[in-house]
């Protein structure tokens, strides 16, 4: 599921056993832009977080529900899954 709001939004929303997932997918076609993974910076991160704040608020979930924040990184055919990517800011 994907979630927007105002403050912006969340590419995948998802559960893992007790954990909620939220999924930032980042694509480029090759690296002349830079790596999929170097588009998430402090600014991304910190934007994601408030989302996510937003997301549990709205829905009513537990302050106490673990959370994970993953990317998923495409680079032409190339797909990297990197689970844990960075720590809530």
């Amino acid at each position: 599921m994907n979630f927007r709001c105002k403050i912006g939004e969340i590419d995948i929303i998802g559960k893992d056993k007790d954990t909620l997932v939220f999924y930032e997918v980042k694509y480029r076609s090759s690296d002349y832009m830079g790596s999929p993974k170097e588009a998430i910076n402090t600014h991304k991160i910190h934007k994601i977080c408030r989302v996510s704040d937003f997301y549990r608020l709205i829905n009513k979930i537990d302050e106490n529900t673990k959370i994970r924040f993953d990317v998923i990184s495409i680079k032409g055919e190339e797909i990297e899954w990197i689970k844990n990517a960075f720590e809530y800011i």
